[in-house]
This record gives structure tokens, C-alpha cells and sequence, in this order.
């Protein structure tokens, strides 16, 4: 016979003291905290216990009794239910303050170690329409909201185009108006979107893979060009004959588009990397320009999706990095080397490691359109490329500047980097709990003395932190 599941319990008038992780909000009820998903400090609820451990609970507000002074109206028509720029409800410079919090309070608890002042983090001058590059999923099974249950909503078409919902993966949120991007990509997608369903076209099943449209990717860049992707599953040739007439629909309809590619995908999964990229219209690139350097972005290049911060992001590595133009830098994890490139003015010479070899190979490319000759690219595992053998082969780093993922820095690499022993370590991270845990690690040579967090995703929770650590004497 089944266990009866206890029931978990409804917690009362509780007053959101602070805020979490993830996008999270918390309270504490006799000693143990629980945690909020669309709440804000000040709001007094009621919640709805989902989930409960010994020290912590996950519950979500089924009553407001009163809202807190701190809250925001969300401004987008999908907030709540799509899963994404969870904080709409609290104002920008209440963001940034929360932000600026993580980044002390996980340098300070994890990293333990001694810290200067944390200069006041950078905000983004764009709060909406910031992101240069946007994915959205063609289903045929619309997600029906709960209001929409509730009601029994019955749609004509329940194929949709938008995001995949958390812990959902075969429901595809429809997506009238997504403010993350300039309003073209809305239009764009729309418009194939408009142009299936006219047509009868079929949208991908995610569980059984089948059906002819996949996803539509849109790259904006801030020198004025527009690349759209869209990904299909091509069987037949007739088939192909559909897809092309819809891609013509696009050309036709947006002569704004400066890059019109395809990609056929009758794979299980969603990722092109390793996929024959096909040019429909125009170019198979677009470029971003940077204090006059320009760096081409293909289909499945890697750039900074937020063009503009990223500017001020790479500004402050640079004035970190202390560059006199006699210098050795290496720069890890150097993506498509944007930061390499960008540096390089600055120093003698530039050596950039990253794992992806089609980066690297865009990389170089960065540096022969800007006519920069004083950087090398290798591509590679970072533990096994980064070994004290390269050091001696290509000399002994001055400044080592690193940009990891989530991850943080493998403990080889950080070996590898007390070994070299360079002056300076620029450390940029899009993680600041990763970045604490390694900056411990590097304590035993290296002393902190900048940090400048810099604000990337407004209405997320996410922050990049910039930190700068000298040898100690």
C-alpha cells in the first residue's frame, strides 16, 4: 500500500525580508528560510509550501495582503509564466542594489579573503530592446496558461513560436512581444509565424522530432546589420520547396534583413554547431564595431549579448590590465578573442586559448580585418593547453586575463597560472559564487585589489564581476 503524502503546509501573512538566487525571493518562518519565485522585500503573503527540507522550503504566493512600496509593474504581457526577467517587479536601481549585494556577499562568504572597497556596479544604460541575439522554438503544442485552463480557452491553432517553459520541455510558450530585443525581431518572428499558419505549415513535434519548422534565430548588431536563421527538418523535397517559400516571404517582406541563412536539422537535438550553415540572402555574417575595430559575428559565433555593456565590460578588464604596450598577455577563454583583440593596441603581444576551434578560427579572422598582427590563437582543453610547458615554449605571461564559464577555472589551470606568476590577473566572470572560490585558491600568491561588478541582463538575476588581483610582494 502507497504512502499518503503529508500535506505540506499553508504559511500565512509572511513578510518577503530579502532577495535570493535565481531570481528568488526569501522569508524566514521559525528559523527556516523559504524561497519565492515573483515576490519582492515588503510583500506580505501567503504561501504555499512546494517543497520543504530541514533547513530550507521552496513555496510560491497564493494571496497578497499587502504589496511592498519597493514593487514595479512588470511592463511585459508573458511575465510570470514565460520564466524569464524575473525581476520586472523591482525597480532598476532596486536591481542593481540587489546585484551589488550578491557580488559582496559571495566574495566575502566563499571567498574569504581580503577585500578592497567594491566599486559601485555599473548599470546598463538599456533596461529593454538589450540583447543582440535571440532563439525562439516553433512547437505544436501551445502551453496553455492557468487562467487560460481555467476559462477553457480553446485556440483554432495550437501551434506556437516563443520560448520552451521551465521544467516543460515539449510546451512552447506563445511569444506576441518579447522586450529583449529591438522591435524587428518581433515582427520577424511573428511573420513566419503568420505566414506557417497561413499555410499550413507543420511545427516540430519536441518529443518525436517530426515536423518541418525547428526554431528562428535573430542577431542584431549595433553597426545597423540583421541576421535571421531558421532551422528546419527537411525530408522530401517538396518540403524544401514549402521551406523556401517562406524564407522568400521573409526577403521580400524585410529588406532590412542583411543575412538570410538556413539550417537543416534532422537531428534529435537542437544544436547546430555541428551543422552545414546556408546562405538564402546577402551575407553569411554581420559585423559589431568596438572603438573602431570591427569583429564578424557568423551563425554560430560566440559575442557578448548585450553590446553595448559589453563596451564597459571590456573597458574595465583594459584598465585593469595596466597595458604600457611592452606586454605578454594572455588572454583564456578568449571566445572569438574579442577581448584579445581588443587589447592588443595596448600590449606587445596577445596569446588567447579557448576550447571551441571554430572560435579560434573567428578570432583570427577578428584580428586580419583590423590588420592586428601581434596575437596568436590556439584552440583547446584549457587544462591540458594551458601547462607549464606552453609557458616555457611561449614565455611567461605579464597580465593573464580569464573569462570562464559558469564554472569557474579548473583547478590545473589555476595551478598552471600560480606557476606563471604574472604580474596581473584580470579575472572577469558572469558567476561571482565560481569567482570566489577560485580567487581563494589564488590567495596564496595573489592579493585583490579592484572589484567592479558590471550589470549585463537587467530584470535577471545575473551579474558579471570584474576583479583584479596583483602578485603579492
Amino acid at each position: 500500500m502507497a504512502r499518503k503524502r503529508k500535506a505540506l503546509p499553508l504559511l500565512e501573512k509572511v513578510l518577503i525580508t530579502d532577495v535570493a538566487a535565481e531570481g528568488k525571493a526569501i522569508a524566514k518562518v521559525n528559523d527556516m528560510v523559504v524561497f519565492v519565485p515573483y515576490v519582492v522585500p515588503g510583500d506580505v503573503v501567503d504561501l504555499q509550501v512546494k517543497r520543504k527540507k530541514h533547513s530550507y522550503a521552496e513555496a510560491e504566493a497564493v494571496h497578497f495582503h499587502e504589496y511592498s512600496p519597493q514593487r514595479a509593474i512588470p511592463f511585459c504581457e508573458h511575465y510570470g509564466v514565460c520564466g524569464g526577467c524575473k525581476w520586472q517587479i523591482l525597480p532598476y536601481e532596486e536591481q542593481i542594489k540587489y546585484k551589488q549585494k550578491q557580488v559582496t556577499d559571495n566574495l566575502k562568504r566563499i571567498g574569504k579573503i581580503e577585500l578592497p572597497e567594491i566599486s559601485p556596479i555599473l548599470g546598463s544604460k538599456k533596461t529593454q530592446c538589450y540583447r543582440n541575439k535571440l532563439e525562439f522554438t516553433f512547437s505544436n503544442k501551445r502551453w496553455l496558461t492557468q487562467q487560460e485552463v481555467a476559462e477553457d480557452v480553446k485556440y483554432d491553432q495550437m501551434n506556437a513560436v516563443g520560448f520552451h517553459i521551465p521544467n516543460a520541455f515539449d510546451k512552447v510558450l506563445a511569444i506576441e512581444k518579447c522586450w529583449l530585443q529591438d522591435e524587428i525581431s518581433n515582427r520577424i518572428r511573428n511573420a513566419a509565424r503568420d505566414y506557417a499558419y497561413e499555410h499550413n505549415y507543420s511545427f516540430q513535434n519536441l518529443r518525436t522530432h517530426e515536423g518541418m519548422l525547428r526554431n528562428i534565430i535573430v542577431r542584431t548588431s549595433t553597426t545597423g546589420e540583421l541576421m535571421v536563421i531558421v532551422v528546419c527538418h527537411i525530408e522530401r523535397d517538396e518540403e524544401m520547396e514549402l521551406f523556401k517559400a517562406l524564407l522568400q516571404h521573409l526577403a521580400d517582406k524585410f529588406p532590412e534583413i542583411t543575412s538570410l541563412l538556413y539550417i537543416i536539422n534532422n537531428k534529435v537535438n537542437d544544436t547546430i554547431t555541428d551543422l552545414d550553415v546556408h546562405v538564402f540572402r546577402g551575407n553569411d555574417h554581420i559585423f559589431e564595431e568596438m572603438e573602431g575595430l570591427r569583429f564578424k559575428v557568423g551563425p554560430k559565433s560566440f559575442y557578448q549579448t548585450n553590446s553595448e555593456q559589453a563596451y564597459e565590460l571590456y573597458k574595465v578588464a583594459r584598465n585593469f590590465a595596466s597595458l604600457t604596450g611592452n606586454e605578454l598577455v594572455y588572454d583564456l577563454y578568449t571566445g572569438t578573442g574579442t577581448i584579445a583583440n581588443f587589447v592588443s593596441r595596448q600590449a606587445r603581444q596577445v596569446i588567447g586559448i579557448e576550447y571551441v576551434p571554430e572560435a579560434i578560427e573567428d578570432a583570427k579572422v577578428n584580428s586580419q580585418i583590423n590588420g592586428i598582427t601581434n596575437t596568436l590563437f590556439f584552440a583547446g582543453d584549457m587544462k591540458d593547453m594551458l601547462t607549464q610547458d606552453f609557458i616555457n615554449q611561449y614565455g611567461r605571461p605579464d597580465v593573464i586575463i580569464t573569462d570562464p564559464p559558469r564554472a569557474g577555472m579548473h583547478q590545473d589551470v589555476i595551478d598552471v597560472i600560480l606557476f606563471a606568476e604574472p604580474k596581473r590577473i584580470v579575472y572577469v566572470s558572469c558567476n561571482p559564487a565560481t569567482q570566489a572560490r577560485d580567487l581563494q585558491l589564488l590567495d596564496v600568491k595573489y592579493r585583490v585589489t579592484a572589484v567592479q561588478p558590471v550589470d549585463m541582463f537587467p530584470h535577471t538575476h545575473h551579474v558579471e564581476n570584474v576583479v583584479l588581483l596583483e602578485i603579492k610582494d
